[in-house]
C-alpha cells in the first residue's frame, strides 16, 4: 500500500534538510495519513487511508449540509 491519500491523492514530498553550515540532504515530507472504515453502498465496510487534511475538509462539508436541512 503505498503512502497516499485515496481520497484527494495527496502523497510524499521531496526536500532538503538544512544543517546550520548550510549542509543539504535530502528528506521526504510524509502526508499525515489516518486509516478510517468507509461502509460501501452495498453494506460492506472497506478502510483506506485518508489524509488528516481531507477528513477535515470531509467534516466541515458534512455539517454544512447538515445545518442546510
Amino acid at each position: 500500500m503505498s503512502r497516499k491519500c485515496e481520497i484527494s491523492g495527496k502523497g510524499p514530498l521531496t526536500g532538503n534538510n538544512v544543517s546550520h553550515a548550510n549542509n543539504k540532504t535530502k528528506r521526504r515530507q510524509l502526508p499525515n495519513l489516518r486509516s478510517v472504515k468507509i461502509t460501501l453502498e452495498d453494506g460492506t465496510t472497506k478502510r483506506i487511508k485518508v489524509a488528516a487534511s481531507t477528513l477535515r475538509t470531509m467534516k466541515k462539508k458534512a455539517a454544512q449540509a447538515a445545518a442546510a436541512n
